[in-house]
């Protein structure tokens, strides 16, 4: 191993010390494990991003720099008692993936009945099974920079997560749901998750996060998605994680010729979570949607960074992303659009609109757009703002009260991010979900 640049920060300590704990294990596997020596060297030599790093100017981690995690426990996840409904969602009744604590759990997942064309499995199993096809994902190599130190740790610490294939031209009627549960508290655990949908494929994904209790732990969950000519994707995220936890994910598309991946993402829970959903726009026609919103509230910070690169002919985007901030909370967006040289006849849209409801809450939003093509078509736009004082004096007129009357405006602000969600059960019940965790009353402490 390299010798170690980055500071001896607690954080960085309990990694070494987890690494040093791991280093007689091995995969067997040389390519996977020559990766992760990497990635773990390129962790150690950076430590975690700080504030001068302008990916993560807005989301300083002092505080996390100073806490030690201990490793998951394996054999607590693989015992730990987890109901079935804690997970559960309305219209989402195929086949089912569940890892504990980044630990695969047979016992809570439903896999004895695929349908054909559809391969789900743990990424542990794969390896064990085949690992080459795997190899161009998982020993891909990454900058040596501060501002991924997430997905180095990530790629050095990751044990298991999932793999999801769709065989060329089918269509898999029935919603994938990839579950991450968290039952433990003061660890850190790693999932990687790779999803291919064949040529012409149709493939749904709900992508899961749930918390069992307070655990107050760090998970970190990278996903790749590679979208084959004429493939369809659509993928929901919902992160409802512990409001004590520490979550960091990255999302990457990777879109080929005519082929259209569609994204809904719901962010809830979480003390600290970061998300970074990319996409990649490569084979002419290709296309990538977003709709999102994230409510906060008492002293959650939640950062959303997405980036969006049309590298082909006649690709399109098209973001829509909506905030709510309460009490001390601070949300962060910045969406970035580049359209590349050789990229003409591109079109692509971002709008982010956020809405403050305490006068401590913060918001943070940047649009970037760069753009090196001839004849494209190109908006971005951002706002924040208040509760209109218009809308809720015709509410309160017509006998509304004003907890209810405050619920109803902010919901109906959000719902324009999930309206064009077709799955109607899950989209009601992501409208229930935030009215619950939505505040109520007045602003929070």
């Amino acid at each position: 191993m390299t010798e170690v640049q980055a500071s001896r920060t607690p954080f960085v300590q309990a990694v070494l010390d987890a690494e040093g704990a791991e280093a007689s294990e091995g995969t067997g596997i040389v390519w996977l494990d020559t990766a992760r020596r990497e990635n773990l060297d390129a962790f150690l030599a950076t430590g975690l991003p700080e504030g001068r790093s302008e990916a993560w100017k807005y989301t300083p981690l002092r505080a996390l720099a100073q806490r030690a995690f201990a490793p998951a426990d394996a054999d607590a996840a693989r015992a730990a008692n987890v109901d079935a409904a804690v997970f559960a969602l309305p219209g989402v009744t195929g086949p089912r993936i569940v890892l504990v604590d980044g630990v695969f759990r047979a016992d809570l997942s439903v896999l004895d009945t695929l349908p054909s064309g559809l391969r789900v499995e743990p990424l542990s199993v794969a390896l064990t099974l085949a690992p080459e096809p795997l190899r161009f994902a998982l020993a891909a190599r990454h900058r040596r920079d501060a501002a991924d130190a997430f997905l180095h740790l990530n790629a050095a610490l990751a044990r298991d997560g999932v793999v999801v294939n769709v065989a060329e031209g089918c269509t898999i009627e029935s919603p994938v749901h990839v579950v991450y549960v968290a039952t433990q508290n003061d660890v850190a655990w790693h999932a990687r998750a790779l999803v291919e949908v064949g040529q012409g494929g149709h493939l749904n994904v709900v992508e899961h996060h749930v918390a069992i209790g307070d655990a107050n732990a760090l998970g970190t969950v990278v996903s790749d998605f590679v979208l084959r000519d004429d493939a369809v994707l659509e993928l929901v995220l919902i992160q409802d994680a512990s409001a004590a936890a520490t979550l960091v994910r990255r999302s990457h598309a990777r879109v080929g010729a005519r082929a259209a991946a569609t994204v809904h993402a719901v962010e809830l829970g979480g003390a600290l979570v970061r998300h970074e959903l990319t996409a990649e726009l490569v084979g002419e026609g290709a296309r990538f949607d977003s709709r999102g919103v994230f409510a906060l509230k008492a002293r959650q910070h939640i950062d959303t960074q997405m980036d969006v690169r049309h590298q082909a002919r006649d690709t399109t985007s098209d973001a829509l992303w909506r905030g709510v901030a309460d009490g001390r909370s601070r949300g962060v967006f910045r969406g970035a659009i580049v359209v590349a040289e050789g990229a003409d006849g591109s079109d692509a849209a971002l709008s982010n609109k956020n809405l403050l409801l305490s006068a401590q809450a913060e918001i943070d939003t940047k649009p970037e757009l760069e753009i090196y093509a001839d004849e494209v078509k190109a908006a971005h736009g951002a706002t924040i703002g208040q509760l209109d004082e218009r809308s809720m004096f015709y509410l309160r007129s017509r006998g509304i009260p004003q907890v209810q009357a405050r619920s109803l405006l902010t919901l109906a602000f959000c719902r324009a991010a999930l309206g064009s969600l077709p799955n109607e059960a899950l989209r009601e019940h992501l409208g229930a979900l935030l009215v619950a965790h939505l505040p109520t009353g007045p602003a929070e402490a």
